[in-house]
């Protein structure tokens, strides 16, 4: 007699959209261990950027300049409100704070070689001035944090400006991280802290409560330096178009604000994905605050987080921005997420190291771990030398050139003989969500999202 073939069950494979394997997985971490979860760098999630933005190149209605004979300025001016001495760069693309503790000495010289041959500046992030970064950097700007750790009044006269940090892009209402692992005895000594052990700065600054302090704060520091030093005061992107105001109320030459894109080497994951806003949205309030106060072009705008490429550059300053700062694409041009080190010119790969991280390169966030495979977060004596601060600075100074390029190319095709002149009128969104929070028109509309009640 002929059996008939068993019948097998169907079993659905569907998932879940509010329990996605990710979501599953965090849970069960969770419940493991009882821990949240400490990483380096920025935001994974997808929000609205600048690549949901397009340029209205010239053409019938506009006058394009040959990119071959027809100069294009790029000079910036930071600082011209009340500081003797504004900062004078080459081109509007600085680079962002990150510290010597954070970063190994290497990669600090590294970024003052490059920022110096291009011209612009570097910052010197929480711990404290390094030897290392002053004589390399020709433009450097000192930070005043919450931790204060290795704060000097006489590395304070040695900078060019000083840069007051309220907030950070990656973590706004948090402090600074850096684990026991990367406490090493240099690092320890800076900051005078006990080596090996976990170092959380406070998440707010211990001599003020408000905008009053700050303008006292901001006063002192002027005398210290006798008016010369341009003073910046840095947000993290939230109620931007307040927090923008005070600071200029406060007394502010420049102001920083950093979206939610911005990167760091230790917090919370749950700061990085779930506090702040998109730096998008971020450019288009602090524009309008600097314009509300009538001080656009007196007091000077820097944006920062999820600036990776010369359209960005070009895009952020369409909005806004008097120059922009670099931190996560400065790693990755130094050879973050790569698959190999160069080490006495010779390439050497890196597998290793990131298979011991559980981690592949591209998928790289480990910086809080100082077990850099690349040499770069790390303050290991043997890892840090896979930097080569010459290498570092060349790879540097390459990405920079790009960048600067592509924002010259574009400001030609826009018709424009200064960077500076790139104006809002030159941009439209690919996206509702660009288009509103931008206050943009949408592309081949007269369309901007919540403007005049729709």
């Amino acid at each position: 007699m002929e059996s008939k073939p068993a019948q097998t069950k169907h079993i659905s494979r569907e998932e879940s959209a509010g329990y996605d394997s990710k979501t599953l997985d965090y849970i069960r971490n969770a419940a493991a261990h009882g821990l949240y979860e400490i990483r380096g760098m920025g935001a994974k999630r997808k929000v609205a950027n600048f690549d949901d933005l397009v340029f209205l190149g010239a053409s019938l209605s506009r006058y394009a300049l040959e990119g071959y004979r027809e100069k294009c300025n790029t000079k910036t001016i930071l600082g011209t409100r009340f500081a003797k001495k504004p900062i004078e760069l080459d081109i509007p693309i600085t680079i962002a704070g990150m510290s010597f503790g954070s970063l190994s000495a290497n990669v600090k010289e590294s970024l003052g070689r490059a920022a110096s041959e291009m011209g612009t500046s570097t910052t010197t992030g929480d711990g404290g001035m390094t030897q290392e970064e002053r004589q390399s950097s020709k433009t450097l700007v000192y930070q005043c944090l919450p931790s204060r750790y290795g704060f000097n009044p006489d590395d304070v006269r040695r900078a060019d400006a000083i840069e007051v940090v309220i907030g950070q892009g990656a973590k706004p209402g948090g402090g600074g991280m850096l684990l026991g692992q990367k406490v090493s005895p240099r690092v320890a000594k800076m900051r005078t802290l006990p080596e090996g052990i976990d170092q959380r700065s406070a998440c707010r600054h211990p001599d003020w409560t408000g905008p009053d302090d700050l303008a006292i704060k901001i006063q002192e520091l002027r005398e210290l330096t006798d008016w010369e030093k341009p003073i910046y005061v840095k947000v993290g992107a939230t109620r931007t178009f307040n927090d923008v105001k005070l600071a200029v109320h406060a007394g502010a030459d420049v102001v920083v604000v950093d979206g939610m894109q911005g990167g760091t080497a230790a917090t919370q994951t749950c700061f990085i994905e779930h506090i702040g806003i998109p730096t998008l949205g971020a450019v288009r309030q602090a524009v309008d605050a600097l314009e509300d106060l009538d001080m656009k072009g007196k007091v000077q705008l820097i944006v920062s987080g999820g600036i990776r490429t010369g359209p960005d550059v070009a895009k952020a300053l369409a909005m806004g921005a008097d120059a922009v700062a670099i931190g996560q694409g400065v790693l990755v041009a130094l050879g973050c997420n790569s698959d190999s080190y160069i080490q006495n010119g010779v390439h050497h790969s890196a597998m290793e190291g990131y298979a011991a991280l559980g981690t592949a390169p591209g998928f790289c966030h480990h910086c809080h771990t100082g077990k850099c495979p690349v040499g770069i977060t790390t303050q290991d004596p043997v890892l840090e030398q896979y930097l080569n601060p010459e290498v570092g600075a060349m790879r540097l100074r390459n990405y920079l050139k790009t960048l600067n390029m592509e924002l010259t190319t574009i400001a030609r095709a826009c018709g424009k003989q200064n960077v500076h002149h790139l104006e809002r009128e030159d941009l439209v969104a690919l996206t509702v969500e660009a288009a509103a929070m931008a206050h943009l028109p949408l592309a081949g509309t007269n369309w901007i999202p919540g403007s005049n009640g729709d």
